[in-house]
């Protein structure tokens, strides 16, 4: 027997019901759904159901939060500071904090303390406006507010006991905190009786959230983690924390064998044989390191002194605790993983390195003598650790052998490194540390095999060359060596001393160019490779290898390139590759390569730009690139110095298959900010070959993006073709705002029209903006904020420059996010020679839209963000705030006599294709402001509307209707009525096609008439847009419109799925009507949600001076039809009558939309025949048959569950849930004489 769909839903939540009261260990359900029929299985005798298996897995304590799912649910890792989920290979234990705080707990002393919170909560203030996880202002994150005590406090946020943490344990985190807002942030680690600080910082810290990674190393027994801000009586504190990843921080699992070649450890753990006694505890029970296994290696923890090791001045004997107060300095060694541990580190000055020696060794034979050691670089770019062999016996001396350098920043970690050295000679190994400005060079555990043998007698040491300590025999030429008459940290070039900021500026100082030859360009065959750098701390490095060494794809590249090779660094698996310090770069700066990339399934090669500490990907490649090298290129465009690039890559070379990367040919080109190309001056644009003279700006994480035409994201030129789009989601981002600007510019006349079709469509879609940058400052041109609907619009601005001037200008697009959904887009621009038609719409916001003042000059453009302007509305009516401006003129008689008039006059309007409604706003101060005219020019002037500009503390609407076939003007007069304190405003001047509608009524085929979608902050900052079924949208909204009832049609819509579970909702406000006794608004809805448990409202309010009252609402799953409603209202005062869209139950995608809005004045509602939607469908007899049969059965398990419960309880086993209705103003309407409830709203239509 077939069963209706829409009863499924509702009969599996009833069974539920009955199978939780009958809850009995002797009786089991099996319920089995199919896409037809509904089987229903009755009761099995001892057939638990799965639903109700609760699990039995029982870890031992010492087993719970140690970073291993022993149960196979992993519940033995719930609320560790991380999700107990099991993370797949290669992902971390991690907490969001979306669902609860994962254990963490606040264990601040003081009211400055921690707390789980969300942006949405708090909308203004200095704490961040999206949380990290989703990007948006639903998302939650731990924070604390603000304090405003005088004394200083720290809030504290603890982990729950934690154990067990591997040598290569790494925490990353996200943190936000407004610089000057906190005095210090730390995260210190406690096991034992030692607390140890990973990281301190007491700012600056840039604005939106930041990165933090450390890595804890290897800690025994229990430890908890302490994430802690401070405040002082300056700073209020606001600070967050999301995002909480351990990486790798589980030991292995015991094992009954082990693969070939790996060591079985004590535990019966499995470890790498590279992993015997090396100085870290890989097995958890050290039995790796076993004086047994490893008695004969020489270790060198330095706890004790230098061993067999001879050091140089340069090098001092030190450990963290009372070390000096430097942020670069080790907060622990490596042997202890604590801050009483000792190391050895270089405080050389910069260029002069500190030496550390072997004893003198045998030769080597047919074994390798090797050693592993310990190092740590942190804090300047400049910082260098090389380590060279000297071989001793010969003859004639020989210069030291590089063998292994690392240059640069590798952060605040101890990595491991080996090499492996076979010599026929006696040898001895040198380490030569040099500091950067500001940085330290650390070493410790240094651990030489047992093929390392002393010679009996140690001879003398051969002095080293002086000079820069280069990879031999091949050094450095001598133009670029330090010479003695250069500064330190100077390029010496012939005569010429190039200070640090001007090496890989793209520009060349030197006459050969030899300050930009190692500055990323390369082609990998000189050993400079570029200037890059490998920064890799893990099990892949970056290494220049030559084609006869490679294997594979990469065997097609004839000479050199930059390949992924296994490594002997113990943290990330990642490899990374850095260029020196570049830029300030151009617009039109291009990186070029060839690479290649064969990984399957996991792996990946990408470039990044590393810009003040943020990192942007500008390029990956495919996942796979099988048949070879391939050639791309990647526009990085305009960047501050200083910046890097980073190559990023990861592949499995233990995988199946030949797997490998590599990078070769690497080509800077165009990057001076002087060069100039013929596309720089291409301002017109269609976007169709590439973005011409735009660039994209990078002052943030948020970019505009060259797209091609997909799905809902269609050009205008085409709608197939290409435009730049900025989406904060694609990819997800976090900043404010978003630039793309023009190559300076030259006026090819005193006056230049700029047009342009934008697309801005979005519940939270924010503002676009243009600006003109000239000679330092910024002039504001045009502005537009929030949806405008699912379409492109055209725009157009003049742009002013004085005669005769040759200064270049910048155009800047900026699109400035309000929030989190919605998209914006730019195509065909277009400059000539010329001034712009007057503007089809002009919010006063960035300019006076070309608007003349008339002879007397009374009008002016204002806003009232000081709240001391001496007369104008307090707030404009575009942004309903302060800082909005408008159009005002005085009225009082010391300004402007009785009678007398003040014009404003627009510029010429572009004759309109067809009849258009021109509207506009206006407001007049308490006291009678006089009279405001309106009058069309369109060669002469005439008259066209007259309003007694009547006070009032609203904005009111007025309209014109249009008809012209030639240039027209707009004249608004303002004529005195001689009353002291008096004015006219003017603000929001649109022109649309189409006549004017009534008051309060829409069609919605050409806009939203007079009704008002502004986002309110106080609902959550969403509103309702405007669309039709013709043209694709990422929204759901109905499939064609009521007034046509076509897909060509429109009508205005919300879709709730943006709304998050704390009810927030979104408005459609009319203009303000006149008071009324009784009139009648009728109107038509679509609700479309996909099932019976989700409930979008949709709600109609008044608002007036007395208040706010819902006078009719309907919610919950609809036909997916348009349905008709009317709704009598009455009021003593004006109001205003608003569409309210919300939830009441779970998000879901679901639209509610509006069409065919009227308002009659005056009249009263008629009860309307039914609609063919309203008809009851004929049901089929077997489906009734059908749904009495199993109405029945449902009974019949209710009675059983309630015997059942009443033989347990001796009571009425329900309550009802029937709730009376509580006082308020859902369905009351007010009239001068109380509250009314008429019929026509006391049911559903």
């Amino acid at each position: 027997m077939p069963l209706p769909s829409h009863l499924l839903p509702a009969l599996v939540l009833l069974l539920g019901i009955v199978l939780g009261r009958l809850n009995s260990p002797r009786l089991g359900w099996l319920i089995t759904l199919h896409p037809g029929p509904l089987a229903v299985t009755l009761p099995a005798a001892r057939s638990p159901g799965w639903a109700w298996v609760p699990s039995h897995c029982r870890s031992p304590g010492q087993a719970a939060c140690n970073f291993v799912c022993d149960c196979r649910d992993c519940s033995d890792e719930a609320q560790c500071g991380y999700r107990g989920a099991s993370p797949a290979l290669g992902t971390p234990f991690a907490c969001d904090f979306e669902q609860d705080s994962c254990g963490w707990r606040d264990i601040s002393t003081s009211g400055y303390s921690w707390l789980r919170d969300r942006a949405g909560a708090t909308l203004e203030g200095p704490g961040p406006h999206s949380d990290h996880t989703l990007g948006t202002d639903l998302g939650w994150y731990m924070a604390v507010g603000t304090h405003r005590g005088k004394e200083a406090s720290t809030a504290a946020l603890r982990s729950p006991t934690l154990r067990e943490a591997a040598p290569s344990c790494k925490l990353r985190l996200w943190y936000h905190a407004a610089s000057g807002d906190v005095a210090e942030l730390r995260l210190e680690v406690t096991h034992g009786s030692e607390t140890l600080t990973l990281w301190q910082s007491t700012g600056s810290w840039d604005p939106g959230w930041q990165e933090l990674a450390v890595t804890t190393g290897r800690i025994r027994g229990d430890f908890r983690v302490t994430f802690s801000a401070t405040r002082n009586a300056t700073h209020g504190g606001a600070v967050a924390l999301d995002d909480l990843e351990f990486w790798d921080c589980g030991l292995p699992s015991p094992q009954a064998s082990c693969p070939l070649g790996h060591h079985h450890c004590h535990n019966k753990v499995c470890v790498e044989p590279q992993q015997l006694c090396d100085g870290e505890d890989n097995c958890g029970d050290l039995s790796d390191e076993d004086p047994l296994t490893c008695g004969h290696h020489t270790a060198t923890d330095f706890e004790t002194g230098l061993g067999p090791w001879n050091r140089s001045e340069g090098w001092s004997w030190s450990h963290s605790a009372g070390g000096p107060e430097r942020p670069s300095w080790p907060r622990r060694d490596h042997s202890r993983n604590s801050a009483q541990g000792s190391f050895l580190v270089s405080v050389a000055e910069p260029g002069t390195p500190a030496i550390l020696s072997s004893p003198e060794f045998q030769a080597s034979g047919a074994s390798n003598c090797s050693l592993i050691f310990y190092h740590y670089l942190h804090g300047s770019e400049a910082g260098c650790l090389q380590l060279f062999l000297q071989t001793l016996g010969s003859s004639a001396p020989q210069a030291p052998v590089l063998l292994r350098r690392r240059r640069g920043e590798l952060g605040t970690a101890w990595v491991r490194d080996r090499v492996d050295i076979q010599s026929a000679h006696p040898f001895q190994i040198l380490l030569a540390g040099q500091t950067g400005p500001g940085g330290v060079v650390g070493l410790d555990d240094l651990i030489l095999s047992d093929h390392c043998r002393p010679v009996p007698e140690v001879s003398t040491l051969q002095p080293l060359p002086p000079g820069p300590w280069a990879p031999a025999p091949q050094p450095l030429p001598p133009s670029s060596r330090l010479q003695d008459s250069c500064k330190q940290g100077h390029f010496a070039c012939g005569d010429l001393c190039v200070p640090p900021e001007q090496l890989c500026d793209f520009e060349e100082q030197c006459a050969g160019g030899e300050d930009e030859q190692a500055c990323g360009t390369t082609d990998f065959e000189s050993l400079e490779a570029g200037g890059w750098e490998d920064a890799s701390v893990g099990r892949l490095q970056w290494r220049r290898l030559s084609a006869q060494e490679s294997q594979g794809s990469s065997a097609a590249a004839a000479g050199h390139f930059l390949s992924l090779q296994r490594a002997w660094g113990q943290l990330s698996t990642e490899a990374r590759v850095l260029t020196p310090l570049l830029g300030p770069s151009g617009p039109s700066c291009e990186l070029h390569l060839a690479y290649y990339l064969e990984s399957q399934p996991r792996g990946f090669l990408a470039l990044v730009v590393v810009d003040n500490g943020s990192r942007e990907l500008a390029w990956q490649a495919l996942s796979s690139s099988a048949g070879g090298w391939k050639v791309d290129k990647v526009l990085l465009g305009a960047h501050r110095r200083p910046f890097q690039l980073e190559f990023v890559g990861l592949v499995d070379l233990d995988g199946p298959d030949q797997q490998g990367a590599g990078v070769d040919n690497v080509t800077l080109k165009d990057c001076s900010p002087t060069v100039t190309t013929e596309r720089d001056r291409e301002v017109s644009c269609n976007f169709e070959r590439d973005t011409c003279s735009w660039y994209p700006g990078h002052l943030s994480d948020t970019h505009w993006r060259w797209v091609e035409s997909r799905g809902p994201d269609h050009d205008h030129t085409t709608g197939q073709g290409h435009f730049v789009l900025l989406d904060p989601t694609d990819p997800l981002a976090w900043g404010h705002s978003a630039h793309l600007l023009s190559r300076p510019q030259v006026p090819a006349a005193p006056t230049e029209c700029l047009s342009f079709w934008y697309y801005l469509h979005g519940p939270q879609i924010g503002t676009l903006r243009l600006a003109m940058r000239r000679e330092g400052e910024e002039t504001h041109l045009w502005s537009q904020s929030g949806t405008q609907g699912n379409r492109w619009h055209e725009a157009w601005a003049t742009l002013s420059h004085q005669p005769g001037s040759r200064a270049q200008y910048q155009l800047l697009f900026e699109g400035l996010r309000d929030g989190y959904h919605g998209t914006m887009a730019l195509d065909d621009v277009a400059v000539r020679p010329g001034p712009c038609w007057a503007p089809h719409h002009c919010s006063f916001e960035d300019s006076d839209c070309g608007f003349s003042l008339g002879g007397r000059g009374l009008w002016r453009r204002q806003a009232n963000a000081s709240g001391h302007t001496a007369w104008g509305p307090p707030t404009d009516h575009t942004t309903e705030t302060a800082q909005g401006h408008y159009m005002v003129v005085d009225t009082s008689p010391d300004a402007l006599p009785r009678g007398q008039t003040a014009s404003l006059i627009s510029k010429e309007y572009r004759p309109p294709a067809q009849p258009a409604c021109l509207t506009f706003w206006y407001h007049g101060s308490l006291h009678n402001p006089g009279t405001l005219r309106v009058h069309l020019e369109k060669g002469g002037k005439h008259q066209v509307l007259s309003l007694s500009a009547h006070g009032g503390l609203a904005w009111r609407l007025g309209s014109v209707d249009v008809q012209a076939e030639q240039a027209w003007r707009v004249v608004f007069e303002a004529v005195a009525a001689g009353v002291a304190h008096s004015y006219v405003a003017l603000d929001d001047l649109l022109l649309q096609d189409g006549p004017c509608p009534r008051p309060g009524s829409c069609d919605f085929e050409s806009g939203l008439c007079g009704w008002s979608h502004l986002a309110w902050p106080s609902l959550g900052g969403y509103s309702w847009d405007w669309g039709g079924g013709a043209t694709p949208s990422r929204y759901p909204q109905p499939p064609v419109d009521h007034t046509l009832g076509t897909k060509a049609g429109h009508f205005a819509f919300f879709e709730t799925g943006v709304l998050g579970p704390g009810g927030r909702a979104a408005w459609l406000r009319s203009e303000p009507l006149p008071a009324t006794p009784a009139s009648c608004l009728r109107f038509w809805y679509h609700v479309g949600f996909p099932e019976h448990f989700y409930k979008g409202e949709l709600r109609v309010l008044l608002r007036s001076a007395q208040g706010q009252l819902a006078v009719w609402g309907t919610g919950g799953h609809r036909r997916h039809q348009w349905l008709e409603a009317q709704v009598e209202v009455a009021s003593t005062k004006e109001f205003q009558v608003v569409f309210e869209a919300t939830l009441g139950g779970q998000p879901a995608l679901g639209p509610i939309a509006l069409d065919d809005v009227e308002y009659l004045a005056g009249q009263r509602c008629q009860q309307p025949a039914p609609s063919p939607g309203d008809t009851a469908a004929p049901v089929s007899v077997p489906t009734a048959v059908g749904s009495a049969l199993l109405l029945l059965m449902l009974l019949v398990l209710l009675g059983l569950g309630g015997r059942r419960w009443l033989q347990k309880r001796g009571s009425c086993p329900f309550q009802s849930n029937t709730e009376a209705t509580a006082p308020g103003f859902d369905n009351i309407l007010f009239n001068a004489d109380g509250v009314t409830l008429p019929a026509s709203v006391t049911s559903e239509p």
